[in-house]
């Protein structure tokens, strides 16, 4: 078993966070930086209206390109990072018989292969310090289903099903993994997607009667990926208002 050398002085732990320009992703980053970790996002594009705090790092990566993302993967076995959190997904909803595999690929591409990659890319330097910290965010549709998700839905069981096996395989080394499964979330996508009386009605169905909020996923993540978890692995965590369980 390694001795581990947990990265717990202010300003020295160093963080991954991809598609983090935005709603969950750009929450999380900004807890992390709130805790004094020193934060790299993704997004596929840079905006120049986000708020991002001071001393974060902000880089354009397309995750559908696969040669761009395999430069960005080689980048990052070299940065040195003690936490990752795959944040990064798309969703192309469709009936099953009518799914478009380019699309099917694509979602794959981003929701998977990236994860899986970047996982591999940080592995070696976590290992070496016997300590790291791994968080692939998942989807209630990664633990129940629902019609026209079978693309995006059978994405999201592959995640856990590989965070659990690389768990089981690195969780002596000093490095866990998890994934965390959101339910419905508010944020500025679910707001134009559903509207007022729509996410009014999906409030209903939610035994806590409204929606999350993207800081309240980013408060549990921020915790998985620090210091005071010492023995959560494996896991994949629904962040639901109890939603999969009704």
């Amino acid at each position: 078993m390694a001795e581990s050398t947990t990265p717990t002085q202010p300003g020295t732990r160093k963080a991954l966070v991809t598609g983090g320009t935005r709603g969950i992703g750009l929450a999380v980053a900004r807890r992390l930086a709130a805790d004094q970790v020193r934060v790299t996002i993704t997004g596929t594009v840079v905006r120049q209206d986000l708020h991002i705090p001071e001393g974060m790092n902000v880089l354009a990566v397309d995750f559908t390109r696969p040669e761009s993302f395999e430069a960005f993967a080689d980048e990052v076995s070299s940065a040195g990072y003690d936490i990752l959190v795959n944040n990064a997904g798309i969703n192309a909803i469709a009936p099953f018989a009518s799914v478009d595999m380019d699309d099917f690929d694509r979602i794959w591409q981003v929701n998977v292969r990236a994860a899986f990659r970047l996982c591999q890319s940080v592995l070696p330097g976590m290992v070496g310090k016997g300590w790291g910290r791994i968080v692939n965010v998942s989807s209630i549709f990664g633990k129940i289903s629902k019609a026209w998700r079978a693309s995006y839905s059978s994405s999201k069981f592959a995640l856990d099903g590989m965070s659990a096996a690389l768990a089981a395989e690195v969780a002596s080394q000093g490095v866990l993994v998890n994934c965390v499964a959101p339910g419905f979330i508010d944020t500025e996508l679910t707001r134009r997607v559903l509207g007022a009386e729509g996410m009014a009605e999906l409030s209903r169905q939610i035994p806590m009667q409204r929606l999350g909020r993207a800081e309240e996923v980013a408060a549990f993540v921020a915790w998985l990926a620090g210091p005071e978890n010492t023995y959560i692995s494996g896991q994949n965590i629904a962040i639901d208002g109890g939603f999969t369980r009704v």
